[in-house]
This record gives C-alpha cells, sequence and structure tokens, in this order.
C-alpha cells in the first residue's frame, strides 16, 4: 500500500486558499497562521552578547517582510 506524501490535517483547506487568494481577511490570516512557524524559524538569528554566550532572537524586520511577502503571493495567486 502506498503511503500519503502529506497529512490532511497539516494542509491549509482548498476553500481557504480560494477565500485569501480572493482577497478575504480571515483567510489570509488563517493562511498566516498556518505559516507561523515557519516564518519564525527563518526570521530567527543568532545574537550573541559580550561574553560570546549565543542567544536566538526573531527578527521581527524580517519576519514582517515575509508576512508581507507572503500575503501579496497569495492574493496574486491565481486558482484554477
Amino acid at each position: 500500500m502506498k503511503k500519503k506524501r502529506y497529512d490532511s490535517r497539516k494542509l491549509v483547506p482548498v476553500a481557504v486558499i480560494k477565500a485569501a487568494a480572493a482577497g478575504d481577511p480571515l483567510a489570509v490570516q488563517m493562511v498566516l497562521n498556518h505559516y507561523q512557524g515557519y516564518i519564525i524559524w527563518l526570521s530567527t538569528r543568532t545574537m550573541y552578547d559580550e561574553t560570546g554566550k549565543a542567544h536566538y532572537v526573531v527578527d521581527e524586520t524580517l519576519k514582517s517582510r515575509l508576512e508581507n511577502k507572503l500575503i501579496h503571493k497569495i492574493l496574486e495567486f491565481k486558482v484554477r
């Protein structure tokens, strides 16, 4: 038996994608929430204090840029 590639509970429903592409703010927020963990992971930077100890912080500017880019791509997405 072939394994499913994706767990359907972790995917964004097609109806939400269509609504987000049509400009529904609630649907866009649902898509953003779905990708929030990945966006935070991409935005995490290593900062070092004066003793050389590493601290991991979220670069809020980069996080905001990634969220804006995702919103832009959602709104220009064409659903067939």
